[in-house]
């Protein structure tokens, strides 16, 4: 798919897209519970997608009852020969301690970007647990056989908190008592606030949090219970696009972001008031005013989702933007430090590396260009963006990238004035 989008004002009111990270958790919990446990505001992005694959394998029974609610049933349990969790890392890490709650080998594959990302991780921790892991020298497919054995243990959140999601749930589905988890440099710290959210709401057995430095399994046991009802969040990750579309495009209210989630990536509110971006928010809605914008300093280490929206809204600032975490990209559907380089380069916007620091030197004016996505969703997200205000129409090649997370992203910014062109099948839409 090619998109093209030309400079656009923009104005209107958009709700953000549902959380896949809240969608897939869900998903999770729903696996673990007996009963049915309803979604409310389901997410349908692939990654979504994979998730709900990944649970009907293992025996879950999900049920449309409308176009804003499923239901997932958990009657019976099936121990498939392999299951695929698409092109999602979140998945990928979570549900494999999940799918080691069994005895009988299951492969697990993937698609894309993610059949290249390091599974080392699954190698060095899931044989202290009693796990056998037979993997392609590091990356998929892997094969796991269990049971998980619930034990104390130690890892390393530096790459990821993802992993340590998997392993809270998997422990409480095994019932564990009297354990700990012990972490070092753990990441991405909402993200397992939001973890712990998920599972408490679902009836899960909910460790004792010791400063995200250990978590503790009390003997205390917990039955878990279906007949759950769990509202997929709005997604600040796909909405923090739409917040800096309008804070440089036009006057916007975009509603359904809680700003009191968990979710890592509401942190883009505290880079637009640094940028001195017009927001003003009225109850559950959050308006934005274009105004001249001024460069800022974010730590983005907890919230690396957040770096391409980031980009875009540099592009627009008076100046250079310092931002800090770039080490977090390097495992992303691309390396998203060379490739935020390479493809704002295109749109005249120079971006320095500098070890664990990006420099981004905006105001120089953006200029519409053929771009490439990289196959990743941010990255075209991030160029359609930084498009609205550019001198010129800007091309994403590889457009579709987005259905990963934010499926209606082009017609959501269509709908508020944007003017989009989509090839696909050689027909223009």
């Amino acid at each position: 798919m090619i998109v093209t989008i030309a400079p656009s004002a923009l104005s209107g009111t958009i709700s953000a897209p549902a959380s896949k990270s809240s969608m897939q958790r869900a998903c999770a919990a729903a696996l673990l519970v007996k009963g049915n446990s309803t979604i409310i505001n389901p997410g349908h992005s692939n990654d979504d997608l994979a998730a709900l694959g990944v649970i009907r394998a293992l025996g879950a029974t999900v049920t449309e009852l409308s176009d804003t609610e499923i239901r997932v049933s958990r009657d019976h349990k099936l121990v498939p020969d392999s299951v695929n969790c698409g092109e999602s890392g979140l998945g990928i890490r979570m549900f494999a301690p999940l799918i080691a709650l069994n005895s009988h080998p299951i492969t697990i594959n993937g698609e894309g970007s993610l059949l290249t990302r390091p599974m080392d991780f699954f190698d060095e921790v899931f044989p202290k647990l009693g796990i056998t892991v037979l993997s392609n020298q590091g990356k998929l497919p892997v094969t796991l056989t269990g049971p998980l054995q619930p034990k104390d243990i130690t890892i390393d959140g530096s790459l990821s908190s993802q992993f340590l999601t998997g392993l809270l749930m998997a422990y409480a589905a095994a019932d564990a008592t009297d354990v700990t988890i012990r972490v070092i440099n753990l990441k991405s710290r909402p993200y397992i606030d939001l973890t712990l959210r998920v599972m408490e709401q679902f009836g899960l057995k909910v460790p004792v949090n010791n400063n995200y430095e250990s978590f503790y399994f009390e003997k205390k046991p917990v039955a878990p219970s279906g007949n759950v009802r769990y509202t997929v969040e709005g997604d600040w990750s796909g909405g923090a696009f739409l917040l800096v579309a309008g804070a440089i495009a036009g006057n916007i209210t975009v509603n359904g972001l809680d700003t009191g989630s968990p979710q890592a990536d509401k942190k883009i509110m505290e880079a637009l008031e640094h940028s001195q971006a017009g927001i003003r928010l009225d109850g559950g809605s959050i308006e934005l005013i274009p105004k001249d914008l001024v460069p800022f300093q974010f730590d983005a280490t907890d919230c690396p989702d957040l770096f391409p929206p980031l980009v875009a809204l540099a592009a627009c600032c008076r100046g250079t933007t310092i931002i800090k975490g770039v080490r977090r990209l390097a495992h992303k559907e691309s390396d998203r430090g060379l490739t935020l380089q390479d493809e704002f380069d295109k749109m005249g916007v120079k971006i320095d590396l500098d070890d664990d620091i990006m420099l981004v030197h905006g105001g120089t004016g953006l200029k519409g260009a053929v771009v490439h996505s990289r196959h990743d969703h941010r990255i075209a997200m991030a160029c359609a963006v930084a498009a609205l205000k550019a001198t010129g129409s800007t091309t994403i090649k590889e457009a579709q990238a987005v259905n990963k997370s934010y499926p209606d992203f082009y017609s959501h910014i269509q709908q508020l004035g944007a003017q989009v062109s989509i090839v696909t099948n050689k027909e223009v839409i």
